[in-house]
């Protein structure tokens, strides 16, 4: 048997999901070299949005717009009443300009190489690639990349490495949801419920809490202990390598692929981003930032832990919940060049309320929600304002002993006492006094200090009644144009 070398500098492609069109932008902007999706046929994942034959093409030419590649995946095991309609889906995909299909049955794998002669044929996990003379034999039959099983460990990725053609290209899973059946290939769904998990339908029963029942004892349960942690007792951990990158690249895999076509676009969106900067670092040698792996922690999981790559993963007893301390809260659709962004909500949130901001390309930070303070102001000058509340969301007192205000659209702070009789018309000047604090700095956005400091006691709120003075306006100004943040 032949052995070949490995490159371990080459840095892997980061394959990432793309169960619908807002995941699929979210995993190219945030880093992915190529996304993986389905059509509404044939796809492993049937609970997803999928692509319609209208939608595909769209989805090709943003992401190739974007340098991403795209992977289509047909890789269901499909019946013969299914099988005439494979050629035209097959070409529909071909002239779509999907890069790659994902393919599990043989003789689709066959079919795809004469009705989709453009695009590269790669193995999926279904088919179990576990050892190197199955690799090499697909490999002879035209595949060009193999989605090893994820019961691999990385002694023998290794290997399948060392004693495979360099050209035929190793893909293997690093992130998500893991299965308790050999990859995938299960038939207690089918049995219990009717849903096929090989066809993309799967009910998840290794995640029920099961008990047993003896025959002549009916409706009598005993539970059913693996040990004394509980009752889950085929509830498969979920997988994170993130911090064994360096690992899987000295192992020689071409691909990285995270799960997750079924998940949410924040969890697209999030992993991508963590494993891209992550994949970058190890590449260049660089020290891992621990923002990254904190990221990861973040996002709807069950508990980690690294697949087999380096022996059993254990599985987790106690219960079947995910992990979900984190949620998204909205969505930023604009923002204007003074940085006034336009958001759409998701979940709620309050003044006073810490978020952690993300974005391509952008080192997590964290923020505390600020108040605002519309206003509006009618032609005579009366200005019309109103109360609001900070939100202390902390397990302990805060002290607020200064107060920063900021305006838009050119308005200009001066003090609340400033004499606007004087004032020229449209001169765009706000005075505010916020709890009888009066401001007495001019600025755009300057900070004020409070004699008397504001306390916020634990899980508690602080009332704002706030009233402000502004020169005379030849028209109404509406809380759009003056929006005042504290």
């Amino acid at each position: 048997m032949q052995k070949w070398s490995i490159d371990m500098k080459k840095k892997p492609e980061l394959l990432c999901p793309a169960g619908d069109m807002e995941k699929l932008k979210m995993a190219v902007l945030y880093g992915a070299d190529a996304v993986y999706l389905a059509g509404t046929s044939f796809g492993m994942r049937s609970f997803t949005g999928n692509f319609t034959a209208e939608e595909l093409p769209e989805a090709v030419r943003f992401a190739h717009s974007h340098g991403v590649r795209v992977h289509a995946a047909v890789n269901t095991m499909p019946r013969n009443n299914e099988a005439a309609q494979l050629p035209e889906y097959l070409r529909s995909l071909d002239a779509a300009g999907v890069d790659a299909l994902i393919l599990a049955d043989l003789g689709v794998f066959t079919m795809a190489g004469k009705f989709a002669p453009n695009c590269e044929r790669h193995v999926s996990t279904q088919q179990s690639i576990g050892n190197y003379a199955c690799a090499q034999a697909w490999y002879d039959l035209g595949a060009q990349r193999v989605v090893l099983a994820r019961e691999l460990s990385l002694a023998e990725i290794r290997e399948i490495r060392e004693k495979t053609p360099p050209q035929l290209e190793i893909e293997t899973f690093c992130h998500g949801a893991m299965c308790v059946s050999y990859s995938g290939r299960c038939l207690l769904s089918n049995y219990m419920t009717g849903r096929d998990s090989n066809r993309g339908a799967c009910a998840q029963p290794c995640r029920y809490q099961y008990a047993l029942m003896e025959e002549k004892r009916p409706g009598e349960y005993f539970p059913v202990f693996e040990d004394e942690k509980g009752t889950y007792i085929m509830n498969s951990r979920d997988m994170c390598m993130i911090d064994h990158l360096d690992d899987l690249m000295a192992a020689g895999v071409d691909c990285l692929k995270i799960e997750g076509r079924a998940k949410s676009a924040y969890y697209a969106a999030i992993v991508t981003g963590a494993y891209r900067h992550c994949l970058d670092a190890v590449a260049a040698g660089e020290p891992l930032d621990p923002v990254w792996r904190d990221e990861v922690e973040h996002i709807s999981h069950r508990h980690y832990s690294t697949g087999f790559f380096y022996g059993q993963p254990g599985q987790y007893y106690e219960d079947a919940r995910y992990l979900r301390d984190w949620q998204i809260c909205a969505v930023v659709t604009d923002c204007t060049p003074d940085g006034v962004a336009t958001m759409s909500l998701r979940n709620k949130f309050a003044a006073g309320d810490e978020v952690e901001i993300v974005g391509p390309d952008t080192r997590p930070f964290s923020v505390t929600v600020p108040v605002t303070l519309p206003l509006v102001v009618d032609e005579s000058g009366e200005v019309h304002t109103g109360s609001a509340e900070i939100i202390n969301a902390s397990t302990g007192d805060v002290i607020v002993s200064s107060v920063s205000i900021s305006t838009k659209n050119g308005w200009q702070l001066v003090p609340y006492t400033t004499d606007m009789a004087h004032a020229k018309v449209d001169a765009k000047q706000l005075g505010f006094k916020i709890n009888d604090s009066v401001t007495t700095k001019t600025g755009d956005a300057e900070t004020f200090s409070l004699t008397s400091p504001w306390t916020i006691a634990e899980n508690g709120k602080l009332p704002l009644s706030y009233d402000a003075v502004v020169s005379a306006v030849s028209q109404p100004v509406t809380e759009q144009d003056v929006l005042s943040v504290v």
